[in-house]
């Protein structure tokens, strides 16, 4: 990438945080690729272009979006890289200026699970980086059941407005949440949301045992279009022709093609083990096929949602996704077979969705990190205690224990918790612990 798409990147994920952070978390939210060392120099021409605001001294020094140039809120209104801003400027051409496209097998065929890859390794750290939150021995679905309100509020709000549903945030919390009915609106768009939410709760329900195949992508589509299509059309692969609105591309018409290329779809993804990867593979290739009647985009979107959910990441909620980017999106899949906007797109909305969770949590005033991992924490402090372990050693311990029990996300919290329990601990605090006063007592001569 270029000097400026760097700067981008860094100027953009600074603009999906809510207050002003620090050079560490920074470099954890770009992932293992970036030097500190050229981070500091993009984050120096940064401020001193006036995009960002830089706060504190030494090692207190923090950095948040503020006042930013002209071309920079230019480049900030929009998720799209340079590369992929040339991409849409073409296929927002007029229709008569655009060739029309059949689905090009070729492209499809092309793709390789795991040597070939639509996220760079780069993002997929990045991604990883920020999306990873529950213990790894955690059961599958665990992440998605702690908020699930928020999840279904979030996703199905977001994946219906991108199909012209004009339900507000808080008609939709109102509607799943309570099942009141916002005055003046179809009931085709209540009917929208509330399939959303049965086919949330259907991947959640059945995160530990769900895999990709072309029965749940089925599952999916009859969750989501059930009341919406003929019942003849709901899970079933469509038995006519469809034209995509605004593009030129002309998918499959043969229904005996599309239970093959949908069979391919699904067992190709099957093979994925990254589940970032995986997860933009299922949202490219379900649009890009059109395999059924309608609701082809919402199928993709909750099927983009089956490797994140397992593996107790964020999910996928297409938060601040503009309609229009992501039409564009669509249609350079649809005519030019190019991901890179939709990848941008994908990026963008995640980072942001976490960074999100993350506020929510905060302003919700616990620290969950203390409360998710109380019983890691017990067992660490009662093994340095009885080990009597100190200094150095104490510290290695620590993070060794921190390495094995936490995610990356939460481990710099999880230690520093353990070491203030290890700097406050008293006889007060031993309830839990199965630690003697006396036990506690040879502990605390030798750490002196």
């Amino acid at each position: 990438m270029s000097l400026r798409d760097n700067k981008m990147m860094v100027l953009r994920l600074l603009g999906l945080e809510f207050e002003p952070i620090g050079l560490p978390r920074l470099m954890h939210r770009l992932g293992g690729s970036f030097k500190e060392r050229s981070v500091r120099r993009w984050l120096h021409l940064l401020v001193e272009e006036g995009a960002v605001r830089k706060v504190g001294q030494k090692r207190g020094t923090k950095y948040i979006v503020v006042g930013r140039s002209e071309e920079a809120k230019d480049e900030l209104s929009s998720c799209f890289s340079s590369a992929s801003l040339k991409i849409i400027e073409f296929v927002k051409r007029p229709l008569f200026e655009r060739h029309p496209v059949a689905y090009a097998d070729d492209w499809f065929d092309s793709y390789q699970p795991n040597s070939s890859y639509y996220l760079s390794e780069m993002l997929r750290q990045q991604l990883q980086a920020s999306g990873e939150r529950v213990n790894a021995k955690d059961p599958a679905g665990t992440y998605a059941h702690q908020i699930f309100n928020r999840l279904i509020i979030d996703l199905s709000y977001n994946s219906s407005r991108l199909e012209g549903n004009t339900y507000s945030l808080l008609d939709t919390e109102r509607l799943l949440l309570h099942g009141d009915t916002a005055e003046g609106k179809l009931d085709e768009e209540k009917a929208m949301i509330l399939n959303h939410k049965e086919a949330i709760r259907y991947l959640v329900d059945n995160a530990q045992k769900i895999e990709v195949s072309r029965n749940v992508i089925c599952t999916l589509h009859f969750l989501l279009s059930d009341g919406l299509l003929e019942s003849t059309e709901a899970g079933k692969v469509r038995r006519h022709g469809v034209r995509i609105g605004g593009s030129t591309y002309i998918p499959f018409e043969d229904p005996r093609r599309l239970e093959q290329q949908l069979e391919k779809v699904a067992h190709t993804a099957m093979q994925i083990r990254d589940p970032y990867e995986q997860s933009i593979f299922l949202l490219v290739h379900i649009s890009y096929l059109q395999a059924f009647a309608d609701v082809n985009k919402r199928t993709a979107r909750l099927s983009a949602n089956i490797s994140l959910i397992r593996g107790n990441l964020v999910p996928l909620a297409f938060s601040d996704v503009r309609v229009e980017d992501y039409m564009s999106a669509m249609i350079a899949i649809y005519e030019l077979q190019n991901v890179k906007p939709l990848v941008d797109l994908y990026v963008y909305s995640y980072l942001r969705t976490c960074a999100a969770y993350d506020s929510t949590v905060k302003a919700m005033g616990f620290d969950e990190v203390r409360v998710r991992y109380r019983q890691e924490r017990k067992k660490v402090v009662r093994s340095v205690i009885l080990q009597i372990l100190v200094g150095e050693t104490l510290k290695k311990f620590v993070d060794g224990k921190a390495d094995e029990y936490i995610p990356m996300i939460a481990r710099a919290a999880f230690v520093e918790d353990v070491l203030e329990d290890l700097e406050q601990m008293d006889e007060s605090r031993l309830a839990g612990l199965g630690i003697t006063p006396e036990q506690l007592k040879n502990w605390e001569e030798r750490r002196g």
